[in-house]
This record gives C-alpha cells, sequence and structure tokens, in this order.
C-alpha cells in the first residue's frame, strides 16, 4: 500500500461523497485500505510478483487498495497456465475456492499459510495437506529472503512513501513503468553475475 498524493479524503466523508469545502489537493480515485505494520492508510495498491529462487521482479502493477490479493493473485498466474507450476501468498490467499481453482483449472500449487482453526471441512483437510509438505514449507520460508523484501526495494528505488500522482490511470502506468525499469536493471545485473538488489543507480542512472 501506498499513501496517496496530497491530503486524506476521511472515508465518512468519502463512502457519501461528501468533499470538505477546504479539502484541497485530494486524489479522489484512492480507497482506504488496512495494512497490519501501519495500519488504515488512504492510497493506491501494489501488486508484485516475484521469482522464488532468484530475487528477480516479475510484475509490480498497480491494484486497488481495498482489493482481494488473492483474486488479483489468481489473475495474473492463469495465463501463465503450463509455465508456473506453484505460486507462494501469504495468508490473504488462504481461500479455499482460490486454492482447487487454481489446482484444478491451471494445475497450479498454491502454498500458503492456513488460518487457525479453518481445518474441519475433508476438502480444507485436503487442502492443507497438499500445500504443507515439507519442500513447499521449505520453499514458502524461502520467500522472506527473495520475494518479500522486493516491495521494499520498489519503494527504496523510487522513494515511493507516498504516491506521485493523483488517480487510477496515472498510478496504474507509473507503477507498471517503474517495474520495467527495475526488470531491466535485474536482468543486467543477473546476466553479468552481480547482484539484483543493488541496482538504485542503473534504474534512475546516477
Amino acid at each position: 500500500m501506498t499513501k496517496s498524493k496530497g491530503r486524506v479524503w476521511h472515508k465518512k466523508y468519502k463512502q457519501h461523497g461528501i468533499v470538505p469545502p477546504r479539502l484541497r489537493n485530494v486524489d479522489r480515485e484512492a480507497t482506504w485500505g488496512f495494512s497490519n505494520t501501519v495500519g488504515w492508510i488512504y492510497g493506491h495498491g501494489t501488486f508484485c510478483v516475484t521469482a522464488l529462487k532468484s530475487p528477480v521482479l516479475g510484475l509490480f502493477r498497480w491494484m486497488e487498495n481495498a482489493a482481494h490479493e488473492g483474486k488479483q493473485l489468481e489473475a495474473e498466474v492463469s495465463p501463465h497456465t503450463g509455465l508456473v507450476k506453484r505460486v507462494f501468498m501469504d495468508s490473504r490467499a488462504d481461500d479455499q475456492q482460490l486454492y482447487f481453482d487454481l489446482k484444478e483449472k491451471h494445475h497450479i500449487q498454491l502454498v500458503t499459510r492456513p488460518r487457525k482453526g479453518m481445518d474441519k471441512s475433508p476438502r480444507r483437510l485436503l487442502m492443507i495437506a497438499q500445500m504443507l509438505t515439507r519442500q513447499n514449507l521449505k520453499d514458502y520460508r524461502q520467500r522472506a529472503v527473495t520475494v518479500e523484501p522486493m516491495q521494499g526495494l520498489m519503494k527504496a528505488v523510487f522513494d515511493l512513501q507516498t504516491c506521485w500522482m493523483h488517480g487510477n490511470r496515472s498510478n496504474r502506468w507509473l507503477f507498471a513503468a517503474m517495474g520495467v525499469a527495475v526488470q531491466i536493471a535485474q536482468l543486467a545485473a543477473y546476466r553479468s553475475g552481480q547482484s539484483t538488489w543493488n541496482i538504485k543507480q542503473a534504474v534512475l542512472g546516477i
């Protein structure tokens, strides 16, 4: 989640479409979303896909701040049926329907963290058993090294604590451009045997 550019449109006003008279420089298309680390944020969301074995960005895309990330995951990986074998995501992807849709329709194994107490039905127990194999758990832990820090890298490279622009459309193309710039720099670093993390200078040309 990234804070919107300008001032905050408080939820009690936004849900009724009321803009207070003195509220200026506000992004009317931003939305409210909740982060476990920083709490409520008014802004825009980003969806990031990273290769598990090597820290290389696969996708950096705009998404609505309050959107369902599990459904976004399915939308992004389903076109790659036959190429993608496994996907790993935190507990926001703990959705039984999502799990079996990926597995049965696209032959993709989802691995996520099951919510506590949600292990009662036979189909749910099957899902958990298929996910929590020794190899899947080992690879899930690898996310902390190669996957989770990638969002931090994107924010550090572009100083993306706050959006640069107002509106969904502007942030959509801007985030995509940022992702492509990082991909180009990481590909060059990977081919030359250098770190794919130390790419800020190459991206910004400084």
